[in-house]
């Protein structure tokens, strides 16, 4: 196998990262406008979520890749292809966030809109990193040397851990895992013999952040990024304050929607 693996279409052949890249978002937003709940937010008010989200995302994953390589950065401050070169998942992800909430304090909403967003992301995301994988040492998404049979060789000669296919199959089960979960709520908020309040809007997008940030802060460590934070790395880090932040969240109705009575349960109104 030869890297990067370039897309023939006889007349032309495409970079695998751009095509892929391209499917992510147009099948990501796709599926997106399908599936939201079209009931909780009127469509003015989707456009700027849509609006902040994006925005926050480009922001975000382009600070975190600055901060992979901090005195690097600083060398190249003033050279446009450096600085325009990269972007990170997790901080387009946290820089998402930060840029819905914004507009929704701006806007006037006061209702949850992540779970609209989680499978839609997954599904992107796992679209994505086939480019990533396709694209090979260029991309710089492989992992670290291994001797395990799974290792793939990227074109210097040296079986890398494919972290690219490993973030699929994760995507995959948690997608898988979302949507049965999914399916549990629904059908018992459907009860009509059940005692107490169904979980709260947002907590579909909190299970699915705090189980990305996760993956992404084990999985970095076989990673050849570097990390200078104490053993970590700047997406490690993110990742890190990220799960801070859901875990708070979390416990706020994590175990708690089984023994709150409905009249006394309230929404949590987060992503």
């Amino acid at each position: 196998m030869t890297f990067p693996i370039w897309i023939n279409l006889g007349f032309i052949k495409l970079h695998p990262h751009i095509v892929f890249e391209a499917l992510a978002y147009f099948i990501g937003f796709r599926v997106y406008l399908f599936t939201r709940s079209k009931d909780k937010i009127p469509a003015e008010q989707g456009i700027w979520v849509i609006v902040g989200a994006i925005l926050g995302a480009a922001i975000g994953s382009k600070i975190l890749y600055w901060l992979e390589d901090p005195i690097k950065t600083i060398e190249n401050w003033n050279s446009y292809t450096y600085l325009m070169e990269g972007k990170t998942i997790v901080g387009g992800l946290l820089g998402g966030l930060i840029g819905v909430e914004w507009v929704k304090k701006r806007v006037g909403i006061t209702r949850s809109t992540g779970d609209d967003m989680a499978l839609p992301l997954i599904l992107g995301m796992a679209i994505g990193r086939i480019g990533c994988f396709m694209t090979g040492l260029d991309d710089h998404t492989y992992g670290t040397p291994t001797s395990w049979i799974i290792g793939v060789d990227f074109g210097d000669g040296i079986p890398r851990h494919p972290t690219q296919l490993y973030e699929i199959v994760f995507l995959v089960l948690l997608g898988g895992f979302l949507l049965i979960w999914k399916h549990r709520k629904k059908m018992r908020e459907m009860s009509a013999s059940s005692a107490f309040r169904p979980i709260p809007d947002g907590a579909m997008f909190q299970l699915f952040m705090t189980g990305y940030l996760a993956f992404r802060l084990v999985i970095d460590f076989i990673k050849p990024t570097p990390h200078p934070f104490i053993g970590l790395n700047n997406i490690q880090l993110a990742c890190l304050a990220g799960l801070i932040y859901y875990i708070v969240l979390l416990n706020k109705w994590l175990g708690k929607s089984h023994s709150i009575p409905k009249e006394d349960y309230r929404n949590v109104n987060q992503e």
